[in-house]
C-alpha cells in the first residue's frame, strides 16, 4: 500500500509528481547540449542516461499523482508539454547531426506534425470543455517513441556495443510514426465531431 502524503494548497502545486514533471522539462536542454557534440561518445552516453531518467519520470509522475490523489491542473497541463518538448527537441537535434536522414526524415516529420496537430486540437476542445482521454494505443505510441529515440541517441556510440543500433532505432521510429498517425486520427475525429456540432 502506497503512503499518501497529506495534501494542502501548496502541496498540490509543489508535490512530487509535479516536481518530476518540472525535472523532465529541465532535462531537455541538458540532453540537447550533450547531443550537440555528436562525435563525443561519452557525451552520447550521458545524453542517453539523461533521456532514460526523463522517460522514467514520464511514467512515475502520472502514476504517483493517481496513486496519491495529487492530480492537479498544473500537472495535467505540464505533463504533455514536457513530453512534446523532450520528443521534439531530440528529434530535431538527431536530424541536425545526421542520425535521422533520408527517408527516415518523413517519420520524424509525421511525429512532429502530429504533436502540433494534437496540441491545437486539445486547445480547441478545452475551450468547449471537452476532455479526450489518452488511449492505450497512444501510451504504446509514447513508449515506442521513447525506445526508438533511446537507440538513436546511443547512435554511433551504441554501434560499438551493439552493431545495428541506429538501424534498430530507425525501424522503431517508423513503427512509432505509424502509431502516431493512428492516434492522431483519433484526435482528429473527436475534433471534427465537435466542429460539426458547433
Amino acid at each position: 500500500m502506497l503512503f499518501r502524503p497529506v495534501r494542502s494548497g501548496a502541496s498540490r502545486t509543489f508535490n512530487l509528481p509535479n516536481i518530476l514533471t518540472f525535472g523532465r522539462v529541465v532535462i531537455v536542454p541538458a540532453v540537447v547540449a550533450c547531443l550537440f557534440w555528436p562525435d563525443e561518445y561519452a557525451l552520447r552516453w550521458t545524453a542517453l542516461g539523461l533521456f532514460i531518467v526523463a522517460a522514467i519520470t514520464d511514467f512515475f509522475d502520472g502514476y504517483l499523482a493517481r496513486a496519491w490523489g495529487q492530480q492537479s491542473a498544473l500537472g495535467r497541463m505540464l505533463d504533455p508539454i514536457a513530453d512534446k518538448l523532450l520528443v521534439s527537441a531530440v528529434l530535431l537535434i538527431l536530424v541536425a547531426d545526421g542520425t535521422i536522414r533520408s527517408w527516415s526524415l518523413w517519420a520524424a516529420i509525421v511525429i512532429l506534425c502530429r504533436e502540433i496537430l494534437v496540441s491545437g486540437l486539445r486547445e480547441f476542445l478545452a475551450e468547449l470543455k471537452v476532455s479526450v482521454p489518452v488511449s492505450k494505443v497512444a501510451k504504446w505510441k509514447t513508449t515506442m517513441q521513447m525506445i526508438a529515440l533511446g537507440f538513436l541517441i546511443a547512435g554511433r556510440a551504441g554501434e560499438l556495443v551493439l552493431p545495428g543500433t541506429t538501424r534498430i532505432g530507425l525501424f522503431l521510429l517508423w513503427i512509432s510514426a505509424i502509431l502516431t498517425l493512428y492516434t492522431g486520427w483519433d484526435y482528429m475525429k473527436a475534433g471534427i465531431k465537435h466542429v460539426v456540432e458547433e
